[in-house]
């Protein structure tokens, strides 16, 4: 597979059970072949995106000492600001090449849950950042759960099985700027090549080439959404709890050109993350004699706390 396959969710969302299995076949095609989509018909409208991105560029503007005010120790980056070059991929030593912003959950329901997560932290120089971000995660949030309705139903699952899952879970909207490269990159790159950690992962149209996708041979190829969609893919949790039937896929950001090094890129992935006590265990309709089972038995949670150690984001 040499391109990534639309879909669109207007046909899930249809009254039809023609369009609606249509839509579940094509996505769970996709992920268990190579666990990317380009969604159409999401819920993010064009003002939400322009609004949004505006918003990112005003606080990534901003004086670096004043960002810096922003980012909170021993939270291992979950909420407010992380500064350039502190995360790496999952076994490289060389930093990304980017500085990033966490919007958490809002929980309106559960006090017990609003505890267990870090306060969303409020940018006081940019008043609409936080008002605009809210929005955006709660947007990328429903679309979010349609899509894993989508999947449930793929896997033999009740539909609504991810719901309670994913309410008032531990999901993350990461703006990220990719600033200007201003001299050789020592063996460094905009984003290393990496799974992703949670259950799927939606990217609004990143501005510029860059991101790619490892296939089954080993190719990379470029995953260039149109204007109206969203990127989306399967995550490490879904993929263990699917014994690897839907596929978490390796990418990556390269560095552009160098005649292109002197522009900043703008990314802002969210990422669906259950709550933490969501069992991943591999889900028995996903073993058999010719695909034993592959993972031991562990929560989200669990797994979220290991890989934050192994991305150096957690000591």
């Amino acid at each position: 597979m040499n391109k990534i396959p639309s879909v669109n969710l207007e046909d899930f969302l249809s009254d039809d059970p023609k369009r609606k299995q249509k839509f579940v076949d094509e996505i769970g095609k996709a992920y268990e072949e190579i666990g990317f989509v380009a969604l159409k018909g999401h819920f993010l409208d064009d003002k939400l995106v322009d609004d949004l991105y505006e918003e990112i560029k005003n606080f990534f503007e901003l004086p670096v000492e004043t960002k810096q005010k922003y980012e909170i120790p021993g939270i291992g980056g979950q909420r407010g600001y992380v500064s350039f070059g502190k995360e790496s991929a999952k076994g490289k030593k060389e930093g990304d090449l980017k500085e990033f912003w966490h919007f958490g959950q809002y929980v309106e329901d559960d006090p017990k849950r609003a505890k267990e997560y870090p306060e969303n932290v409020e940018v006081k120089e940019v008043p609409n950042f936080n008002v605009v971000g809210k929005k955006a995660y709660q947007t990328l949030e429903k679309t979010a759960k349609y899509v894993l309705r989508a999947l449930a139903l793929h896997l033999g699952l009740e539909e609504t099985y991810f719901d309670n899952y994913i309410h008032n879970g531990n999901s993350i909207l990461r703006p990220i700027h990719y600033p200007p490269i201003t001299q050789e990159p020592d063996n460094a790159v905009r984003a290393a090549a990496h799974g992703d950690i949670n259950l799927i992962t939606l990217l609004m149209g990143a501005q510029g080439r860059g991101l790619q996708v490892q296939n089954h041979n080993g190719d990379w190829i470029d995953a260039i959404a149109e204007p109206d969609e969203l990127m989306i893919n399967v995550g490490d949790m879904l993929s263990r709890h699917t014994n690897n039937r839907l596929k978490s896929t390796i990418h990556r950001v390269v560095n552009p050109p160098r005649e292109l090094w002197g522009t900043s890129r703008y990314s802002i992935p969210f990422f669906m993350h259950p709550i933490s006590e969501m069992k991943l265990d591999v889900l028995d309709s996903c073993v058999d004699e010719n695909n034993p089972k592959q993972y031991e038995d562990i929560t989200a949670g669990e797994f979220l706390e290991q890989r934050l150690r192994e991305l150096g984001l957690k000591k």
